[in-house]
Order: C-alpha cells, then structure tokens, then sequence
C-alpha cells in the first residue's frame, strides 16, 4: 500500500479540483476484499494548469492523467513525448518520471493516483507505452467527473468502496475503447470501421485477404496492426462476432440449428458446430437447451 500520496502543489484555482484520500480509509481498502483490488488514492481536475509541473523519482502508486485539452509534456526514462487533447497518461510505480504544461497552451486535466492488488490485471491489455492517443471520449469524461463526486459523499467507507468499482469500471472500459493507430501512409486504421465491415460479412465469407485490402493494406500490415490494436486476429475476431450472432439466433429458438449454420455461410452444420463449441464453450443444440427452461 501507498503510504503517501505525492500530487503536485500547483496553486488550485476556483474551478480546480483536488481530493486527496484520508490515510485511514486508505489503510482500510487495502484490507477490504471489495476494494484491494484497485481503489483510488487522490484524484483532481486541473483546467488550463499554467505552470504545472510535477517530478516524481520512485512514486508509490500508479497515476493515470487525461488531457481534455490544450498540450503538455511526459518525460519518461525512455524519452521525453509530446501530449495532447485527447491523450491518455499510464504511469505506473517505482518508475521516474517527469510531467508537465505546456507554457503556450497549458493542458486541462484529469488525473487519479491509485493503488491496489490487481492494478497490472487492469491495466495489462492496454499495452506497455505510457501514452495512448484515444482521442476525446466523451464517456470517459462523464466516467471521471462521476468519480470527482467523491469528494462530495463524506468520508464513510461505503462511498470510497463504491468510487473504487467506479475506477475499476473505468479502467476496464479503457480496454474496449475505439482503437485507432495512424500508419505510415497517414491514413487511419480504425478497428470500429474493420468491425463493421466484419458485421455486413456474418452471412457469408470473409478472407483476409478480403479484408486487408477494403483498408488498402498488405496481408501482413493489415493482420499485425490489427492484432497490435486488439489483442487479437482479424479473423479471430469476425468468427467469434458471427458465433455472437449465433448465439442471438438460437436464442430466438426460430430456426434448426442447420438452418443458423446456413443463415450465417456454412454449408457444413458440422463445421459450425466445431467452431461454435470452441468460441462458446458448448455444442449448438446444449446452448439451445439451456435457453428453453
């Protein structure tokens, strides 16, 4: 557990925000098996932050920073990078680090520190940079200004419990934003685009080959960013959306389980109940049976 929470002393103005965590119901989620996992140890909104700057050479817990505007910078013991609008910050601890605004522009942003048995879980699928350009989400906006209500609640162990799963929903949420990485070429590979190509195809066929080139990419780029941005093969992922329609289909408890194997391009109803029980886990005709209590 953090024993102390190192934020900047950036003088507050009217319209800042600052809450810091009491050391007691600190010590208190470290222990309570509804919190340990992740729970947040300060947290603030800080607008058109002239001056800001802050320096930390062995933090104790992991800070996370959203520009919502305006340019700051992050120097790491990798480098030193450029952050915008729209940029996400992932710092974890015991590593240095350095931060601040940009004196032209000054960032407005959101920030938390926080701690906690299972943070690496949450924050494992975002990758391994410090910086992610996500853009302006307009969720993650109201998910932060939902969490700033903290410091409204009191200090009774019950909000502080109900502010962790707030943050542990925010950081889950990070993981299934819309990825976006800009190629070389300066277009955009949008994942919610190669997504929805995917869904126009769940009644048929859809090679990569097919896919890779409805973006204009080789066979190999399209598959290696795609996996860089998801986790995950394209292909991977268009089996498993069209075993989802599946499922909505058996659902529905319309149709012969040939015919949703035919309503989604499989001629061989064997062929589908494979791949069917190897994404969901059972055969067509259990998933069925379990959905007709």
């Amino acid at each position: 557990m953090s024993s102390q929470v190192e934020t900047s002393s950036w003088p507050l103005p009217a319209n800042g925000l600052r809450f810091i965590t009491p050391p007691r119901l600190r010590r208190v989620m470290a222990r309570n098996t509804l919190t340990q996992g992740c729970y947040p140890l300060a947290l603030g909104f800080y607008p058109n932050a002239l001056n800001h700057r802050m320096q930390r050479s062995a933090p104790e817990d992991y800070l996370l920073i959203y520009c919502r505007s305006g340019q700051g910078w992050l120097e790491t013991p990798d480098g030193r990078l450029d952050v915008a609008g729209g940029d996400l910050l992932l710092l974890p601890k015991d590593q240095a680090h350095a931060y601040g605004a940009d004196n032209a522009r000054p960032w407005s942003i959101y920030w938390i520190h926080f701690d906690g048995e299972l943070v690496g879980d949450f924050l494992r699928p975002l990758g391994k940079g410090p910086l992610l350009r996500i853009g302006v989400q307009p969720r993650l906006l109201a998910e932060l200004d939902a969490l700033l209500n903290l410091r409204k609640q009191g200090l009774g162990l019950r909000h502080f419990i109900y502010a962790a799963h707030q943050l542990q929903a925010l950081l889950a949420s990070l993981a299934v934003l819309p990825a976006r990485v800009k190629l070389k070429s300066g277009r955009v590979l949008d994942v919610d685009a190669v997504q929805a190509v995917m869904r126009a195809h769940l009644h048929g066929s859809l090679s990569l080959d097919e896919l890779a080139a409805q973006f204009k990419l080789s066979r190999f780029h399209f598959a290696k960013t795609y996996r860089a941005l998801t986790g995950q093969a394209p292909i991977e992922d268009f089996i498993q959306l069209k075993m989802a329609h599946a499922c909505r289909l058996l659902d529905e408890g319309e149709q012969g389980i040939r015919q949703v194997a035919e309503q989604l391009g499989y001629e061989d109803v064997y062929y589908f109940s494979r791949l069917f029980r190897k994404v969901v886990g059972m055969a067509p005709s259990h998933y069925r049976a379990l959905h007709q209590g």
